[in-house]
């Protein structure tokens, strides 16, 4: 159990959840070798390809891990596995775990796969019998995430299962991954969170939110802050994911009525600062991407 609990530790706290490629219109592919160069050069991805390779690793190293459609909601309402996530489960000596490092904000440890209540540092999980999914499990992440439940099936999936999704979720206009640029890395203590111009970091005292205001602040945070490299990204590149998030972040002014001068960031991002990049948008979607009030 040692080994399983540093690997999923050390996934978390190394490889960030991320949308570069998605939002330079090159979305990456989600077959576990791919992945697994990406996280080498110090790329990351969203829940196909971090618990994808997560799990291939796993089974490589004996383990009995199996894959499970799951569903992300941000919504109070949102119910069932509407397969917008993958969710995975271990059995170690005759017992199970849930085990995920694709939801960005996530347990930083596997949790037993029994009904509870699990305090891990400062950020709190339920797991819960699924209502919506016979036989299937909820997981209530803390306060401070966006999300308000994922529930998954416990009938085993195939990595191949998500390849819709993955497409749907990686190109679709009205995808969230496609709208919203969004970088989310946790340790044992907090959480950090990039969305569009805004960093936020989530920890016992709480949030603290600030605007990024040059491009070089913007990808020296990438590296600093999310180990997220940027080397391989060329001017090109550069430019456009700052224009972008720029005029995505002057949208987000005009909607709270600023112009620019100032004002308190965090007075217009309540929980939304832990907001990834649209894995609930769309089909079976209870995103809030029109109405989010962060850019």
């Amino acid at each position: 159990m040692e080994e399983l609990f540093a690997l999923q530790r050390a996934h978390l706290a190394r490889i960030p959840y991320e949308n570069v490629g998605i939002q330079l219109g090159r979305p990456p592919g989600m077959a576990p070798e791919e992945s697994v160069r990406r996280f080498a050069a110090g790329e990351g991805g969203y829940c196909f390809h971090l618990n994808g390779a997560l799990a291939a690793l796993l089974g490589a190293l004996g383990y009995d891990v199996s894959l499970h459609a799951g569903g992300v909601h941000t919504d109070a309402d949102g119910r069932g596995a509407t397969g917008n996530h993958l969710a995975l489960t271990v059995r170690v000596g005759g017992a199970a775990w849930f085990v995920d490092v694709g939801l960005g904000d996530g347990p930083f440890e596997p949790l037993p796969l029994r009904e509870g209540t699990y305090a891990l540092g400062d950020f709190v999980y339920r797991l819960r019998r699924s209502e919506a999914e016979p036989g299937g499990w909820s997981l209530y992440p803390p306060h401070s995430s966006d999300i308000r439940l994922m529930e998954f099936r416990t009938e085993p999936a195939a990595l191949a299962d998500f390849a819709a999704e993955h497409v749907r979720l990686s190109t679709a206009a009205d995808s969230g991954f496609v709208k919203t640029f969004a970088m989310l890395r946790r340790d044992e203590k907090r959480v950090w969170v990039l969305r569009g111009r805004v960093l936020t970091r989530i920890e016992a005292a709480g949030a603290v939110t600030e605007e990024i205001d040059t491009p070089e602040e913007w990808f020296g945070t990438m590296e600093e802050r999310f180990l997220r490299r940027v080397d391989g990204l060329d001017a090109d590149d550069r430019a456009a994911l700052w224009l972008r998030v720029s005029r995505a972040h002057g949208e987000w002014l005009a909607r709270r009525g600023r112009d620019g001068s100032g004002g308190p960031v965090a007075a217009g991002c309540p929980d939304a600062a832990a907001v990834r990049g649209g894995e609930t948008g769309g089909q079976g979607g209870n995103r809030r991407e029109d109405d989010d009030p962060c850019p």
